[in-house]
């Protein structure tokens, strides 16, 4: 390391001992495409307020793309460089491609800012990937439960076997939490998406900056309000680092169960070759070292969360150089992270279920007992009699080791007189799972319509419209308009509007539309809502609602409305009808020139934030 960056304050270098000591090029090298990328940002703003020139800034411009050409592709190389930090070795090379010019892109700029914005980039980066590779591990169950649509196992409680659940059904449960997971990453977006370049050191750049330019030009959402929290904040870190850890606790989770399963006192599911190894000494053994990885790595993320919140604790502001522990915990959990999701779906791709070894332990351990008690409950036995009645029942069947419904009808009767011979039909596998019906259930109809609706979801991307969306939402707009059910918009209304779209996509086309109008006292309305008619993917709508009620939510709007001919829907989505005397705005602006105003049929609705 040399002292280049700081060391006029010196008259000697640092200790060897101390260089290595801090010196953060082996780990922060992976923020070079982002560092390059804030650095041409900063280049242009300083152009912009006249500190380079547009010869200069070109030269600048084109030398750094040449630095990330030339080392993007061995990060390796660059960690071993010896310059103190990511900032330092792009400086470096900057200043021997093009000489003094290069000394000239800090100016108004600090590594305390500069870090701070290469760090978000790099998280956003990454909160698309870790993403992506979570959809992919649902797709994975998803297919699973669809192999298994009808294979029964134990459900356990305290680890005792409980009552019998689908296998399909246990594969839902951890979609749902992956798909939380995936909720909390998006949702994550709104904070890490601030800029802080511009921030200085800690109070500002004496450059007249426009920092909100800057902020989109590196497509953040705006840019940081206060230059001593830009600097010295980590709070989105430590987010993702808890969004991290409580992932990995559900992959852990998982990965126990599946330990569990494979187990040869269980022997429900067997591990394909690939993701298990076997012992040194035992030839028989086959062991899911996969998926105790799994559950391993997640006690070294959960430890950089917990690390970091300890390294941020008692803080003063601004800047101080324990924050450069926030970097190595962070990229080696996300390291982890996605690694131990990918193999969590190369596990499940290769799983091969006994399903006859699983169906005979659902039936055993007396799992039918509850069905016996509503059995009871349906003769008009009080339930906490019943539940007496029954564990008598559980008693005799112990005893004379034999199943519930294998007990005589006589022995059953000696219990309670209530128990006629219609009490079998209540006592088998199918019985069982059938009653649970409700929804949520583990009956096939309930998993077989939550596994649908989840294929369909995955078939389906919700997101923002653009410009580029123009042709397919008037198209959209007019056919729901001429069918009555929407009022018609111009084509350049909804140009002007687009920002406030949101369209679905199946298999690359755009199938789906709907627009949030915000009025002016933080009060939204849901507009346009339609799907193609000759989609066959179902959903769309109701995705399309849960995406502009979450923007909503975002930019702190108060309740939003929607006046719909289908109230059930929207009831679904939870909406309440309310009062349309209670939306004057929406009466003065829209039903004034709707020709339906004297005999309107649509049903007000809203949600509220």
């Amino acid at each position: 390391m040399t002292n280049g960056l700081w060391g006029g304050r010196f008259s000697a270098p640092p200790s060897q001992a101390f260089q290595q000591f801090n010196d953060s090029l082996p780990f922060d090298c992976v923020l070079l495409e982002f560092d390059i990328r804030g650095s041409i940002a900063w280049a242009q703003s300083l152009q912009h307020v006249g500190v380079l020139t547009a010869d200069e800034y070109s030269h600048i411009q084109h030398a750094l793309h040449d630095i990330l050409q030339h080392w993007s592709g061995c990060l390796g190389d660059v960690a071993v460089a010896g310059d103190e930090d990511i900032h330092a070795f792009i400086e470096r090379q900057l200043i021997e491609r093009i000489g003094d010019l290069g000394k000239k892109l800090h100016t108004g700029r600090s590594r305390n800012d500069q870090v701070a914005t290469d760090i978000r980039l790099w998280c956003r980066a990454q909160v698309e990937t870790q993403w992506q590779r979570l959809q992919q591990l649902i797709a994975a169950l998803a297919d699973l439960a669809e192999r298994e649509a009808t294979t029964v196992i134990p459900g356990y409680t305290h680890l005792q076997r409980a009552q019998p659940v689908l296998f399909s059904h246990w594969c839902l449960a951890y979609v749902e939490m992956f798909k939380r997971d995936q909720a909390r990453l998006k949702d994550a977006l709104t904070r890490i998406n601030v800029c802080p370049l511009g921030a200085g050191a800690l109070a500002g750049t004496a450059y007249p900056v426009d920092r909100t330019d800057l902020a989109h030009r590196l497509g953040f959402s705006e840019p940081a309000t206060n230059s001593l929290d830009a600097v010295s904040d980590r709070d989105f870190i430590v987010e993702l680092l808890s969004i991290a850890s409580l992932s990995m606790i559900h992959l852990s989770r998982m990965a126990e169960d599946l330990i569990f399963y494979a187990s040869g006192e269980a022997g429900f599911v067997e591990l394909a070759d690939d993701v298990s190894s076997g012992s040194s000494l035992m030839p028989q053994k086959k062991n899911p070292d996969a998926l105790e990885l799994i559950r391993g790595k997640s006690g070294r993320v959960v430890g950089a969360h917990v690390g970091l919140l300890m390294t941020l604790k008692a803080l003063p502001l601004a800047y101080n150089k324990d924050m450069q522990e926030d970097k190595e915990g962070l990229f080696t959990s996300f390291t982890q992270w996605g690694a131990s999701i990918d193999i969590a779906q190369q596990c499940v791709n290769g799983l091969t279920v006994n399903r006859p070894r699983a169906l005979q332990a659902a039936q055993g351990g007396y799992s039918n007992a509850t069905e016996l008690a509503d059995y009871l409950v349906s003769k008009g036995v009080p339930f906490r009699h019943a539940h007496e009645v029954v564990g008598e029942c559980v008693q005799i069947g112990l005893q004379q080791q034999t199943p519930l419904e294998a007990l005589p009808l006589a022995t059953l009767q000696s219990v309670h007189s209530a128990i006629e011979d219609d009490v079998y039909d209540w006592l088998s596998i199918d019985a069982l799972l059938s009653k649970r019906n409700a929804l949520g259930g583990t009956s096939v109809e309930q998993t077989q319509s939550a596994l649908k609706m989840l294929q369909q979801e995955l078939r389906i991307v919700v997101r923002d419209a653009t410009l580029d969306d123009i042709d397919a939402i008037v198209g959209l707009v007019g056919h729901w308009a001429g069918a009555g059910e929407n009022l018609p918009r111009a084509k350049d209304d909804i140009v002007h509007s687009i920002n406030e779209f949101a369209v679905t996509e199946v298999d690359g086309q755009v199938t789906g539309c709907a627009s949030l109008y915000i009025y002016t006292t933080g009060l939204a309305e849901i507009r346009s809502l339609g799907v193609n008619p000759k989609s066959q993917v179902r959903g769309q709508g109701r995705m399309l609602v849960k995406h502009l009620c979450h923007k909503a939510r975002q930019i702190r709007l108060k309740r939003v409305i929607v006046l719909t001919r289908v109230p059930d829907f929207f009831k679904q989505q939870g909406f309440s009808v309310c009062e349309k005397a209670q939306l004057p705005e929406k009466v003065m602006k829209d039903c004034e020139l709707c020709p339906k105003k004297h005999c309107c049929d649509e049903i007000a609705m809203e949600y509220g934030l």
